[in-house]
């Protein structure tokens, strides 16, 4: 009896194409800008005297962004973004007199609005009637005679008879559901007057949020809608939908851009040009905060971000500086500072980092903690580096951070103690898992950040050396990586005239990887087209340094079990349907640039269109995509994109008269007119018919 043939094998599946890759020293600018801005940093120690290491690539780029008007202007605007918080949650909790005080002492200018005024003083007046003292009614009373019926007179037409008909409150009960003061009694007039008291005073004092929370809102509206629209499920739904809340607050370029850009109607759009005084820049950014966003979830994401990054200090570091501010104290949960400068971890931790630091597939490396802080000891000091404060001008704000309840605590409490109350609660930290665990993750990002930063400097072949005797098998893994180091170093040779060396890099290193790796084929040919050129051109016009150290990070941080920040999630997707919502647009944005959108989307400005290495960033960078389905079915994934047609060029003064006839979004005027070869008024015409 013959054997049936086996199966035949799955067809191999075909990964998703990956998005476009992002410049993350762009984002790491807006990021810095925004922990800046809010006073998410602790300022430098006064009694440091210790100069600062040079700066990196990353550094200075990010210290040429965060120089511009923008970025000051958004920090100097701190405390106008205080009042108007205070001012906004004195009058959600109904103590419209401390906001009316507030006012007088700090935006006295903001009160000659007479119709904001008017409000105020018609909710003070409801508020005085609600707490039902005979006192507070008494006080009712004399709100009217002397603030709310003089207002009345001049603040617009129609206020004299929202005056008469808020007298109501006075004989209907606020629990009375069908009284025709039933809306005036609702709490949701007090949140109502505080979100129109918020635009109105942004607008006043220039009190703009920074420019990387515009940019979420921006993004993340964008991607909501274009999922929306091709029945597309998000990946980054789960994120997106804590961060960015569907409702806005009330409303306080040219009009169809600022209409299309933040779903407004047209009538709306109006309206806020003129409340902008018809400065379209100004009205975006009105419409654009008025988008409510989870600053607490914010915060955190901000704060995963600048770890991963080497932005700020790890948890570990602050915990350490505290001990070495109190060496008198009991709180030695680390060992003590050798003469080089760097921090040796005690006994315990030691043996927690042999069994913490790797994942399952590095585990066999005994040796791996010994060789990570030899590899630390070999760098020429730890570099300095920010550290987190956290949001504290207010109480609900307070020390927001990443990490979870237990660490939160201690670390909040730990940065508000003095010595005295340090010295007398020696346990406050004794909690030694907790310190073990955050130091291994610092140890992890350590030696990460270290590699990536040699990478910067175009050190490949040292990078290649150290990653070997720490982890053979990363390479083995990340054949592509190797190729890009190994390309570096052949260029930096061919750069300085030494050839031979070069092709003997190429022969050993670089063939024999092309050659398992059919990717890798054309790269190597273009890598080798560079012995003919001019060699002070060659490591200009051909690699990004910058964006192979991203890579080279993230491809270490995922082999050490280290989860990329949501931040860089969120980033990556909402930039990839921003560009796909535009060519369903079929038009630029005229807003990208103002919100540093263009410069997160330019990987790296100084390298041309000779980068032979962007295709392999992408395969490094992005790794595995997230794939969700709907119930349309249809996906997003991380690397797909919407069908979009472009066979039939518009005229744009056709799109926008069929927009204004119609009443349509831009993309749908556009399919119409593809139906009608282009013609505007036979659209109009049939639809009208």
């Amino acid at each position: 009896m013959d054997t049936p043939p086996p199966p035949p094998p799955p067809p191999p599946q075909s990964l998703p194409p990956p998005l476009p890759p992002v410049n993350w020293d762009a984002l790491d600018a807006l990021v810095l800008d925004f922990a800046r801005s809010d006073r998410l940093l602790l300022p430098p120690s006064a009694s440091s005297s210790t100069p600062s290491p040079p700066s990196s690539p990353s550094s200075s780029s990010t210290t040429s962004t965060s120089s511009a008007p923008s970025s000051s202007s958004s920090s100097s605007s701190y405390g106008s973004r205080i009042l108007i918080r205070r001012a906004r949650r004195a009058l959600e909790e109904g103590d419209v007199d401390a906001a009316l005080a507030l006012l007088r002492a700090h935006a006295p200018g903001a009160l000659l609005d007479h119709r904001l005024l008017f409000h105020l003083h018609k909710q003070r007046f409801v508020e005085l009637v609600r707490r039902g003292t005979e006192a507070d009614r008494e006080a009712a009373l004399d709100c009217l005679r002397t603030a709310l019926a003089p207002c009345a007179l001049d603040a617009y037409p129609e206020a004299y008879e929202e005056f008469k008909h808020i007298l109501l409150v006075l004989i209907y009960d606020k629990d009375d559901q069908s009284s025709p003061v039933a809306n005036e009694w609702s709490i949701k007039k007090r949140y109502e007057l505080a979100g129109l008291l918020s635009s109105i005073l942004r607008a006043h004092l220039q009190a703009y949020d920074p420019i990387l929370s515009m940019t979420l809102r921006y993004l993340i509206s964008i991607h909501k809608m274009l999922c929306s629209r091709q029945g597309i499920s998000s990946p980054i739904s789960d994120l997106t939908e804590r961060l960015l809340f569907d409702d806005r607050d009330p409303p306080a370029v040219d009009v169809q851009a600022l209409a299309h850009a933040v779903e407004l109607t047209r009538q709306g759009a109006v309206d806020s040009l003129k409340f902008a005084k018809g400065d379209l820049f100004q009205a975006f950014q009105n419409e654009l905060c008025r988008m409510k966003l989870d600053l607490p979830l914010l915060d955190k994401l901000v704060h995963e971000y600048c770890t991963y990054r080497g932005i700020v200090e790890g948890c570990s570091h602050v915990l350490l500086e505290l001990e070495r501010n109190n060496q008198n104290n009991d709180l030695n949960f680390v060992g003590k500072q050798e003469a080089n400068g760097e921090v040796q971890i005690g006994s315990e931790m030691t043996n927690n980092l042999n069994g913490d630091c790797s994942t399952s597939d590095i585990a066999h490396h005994d040796s791996w903690s010994r060789r990570l802080r030899r590899v630390r000891s070999s760098t020429s000091g730890q570099r300095r580096r920010k550290r987190w404060r956290g949001r504290v001008d207010d109480l609900d704000y307070a020390c927001e951070t990443s990490l979870d309840a237990n660490e939160h605590a201690i670390l909040c409490s730990a940065l508000d103690m003095d010595e005295d109350d340090m010295t007398n609660k020696p346990d406050l930290m004794a909690d030694s898992d907790l310190s073990d665990t955050r130091n291994n993750q610092d140890q992890k990002y350590e030696v990460i950040l270290e590699m990536r930063d040699l990478t910067r400097k175009g050190m490949a072949s040292k990078v290649v050396e150290e990653i070997n005797n720490m982890d053979p098998d990363f390479f083995l893994q990340n054949p592509a990586l190797l190729f890009q180091l190994k390309q570096v170093e052949f260029l930096k040779l061919v750069a300085s005239g030494d050839h031979v060396a070069a092709i003997k890099v190429a022969a050993t290193h670089l063939g024999p990887l092309a050659a398992s790796n059919q990717v890798l084929l054309k790269p190597l040919k273009e890598t080798l087209v560079t012995l003919i050129q001019r060699c002070e051109d060659v490591f200009t016009n051909s690699v990004s340094l910058p964006v192979l150290a991203s890579s080279l990070q993230i491809a270490m941080s995922r082999r050490l079990g280290i989860e990329e920040p949501q931040l860089m999630k969120i980033v990556r997707t909402t930039l990839h349907t921003h560009s796909e919502w535009f060519k369903l647009q079929m038009c630029k944005d005229r807003f990208e640039h103002f919100l540093k959108i263009d410069s997160l989307k330019e990987v790296d400005p100084s390298v041309g269109s000779h980068n032979i290495s962007k295709v392999l960033t992408d395969e490094c960078a992005n790794g595995s995509s997230q794939i969700t389905t709907c119930s349309s079915g249809k996906v997003l994934d991380e690397g797909s994109s919407p069908q979009v047609s472009s066979e039939v060029a518009c005229d744009e003064n056709a799109i926008l008269k069929v927009m204004e006839f119609l009443a349509l979004p831009r993309a749908d005027a556009i399919q119409l007119l593809m139906q009608y070869s282009g013609n505007a008024e036979a659209v109009i015409q049939q639809i009208f018919s």
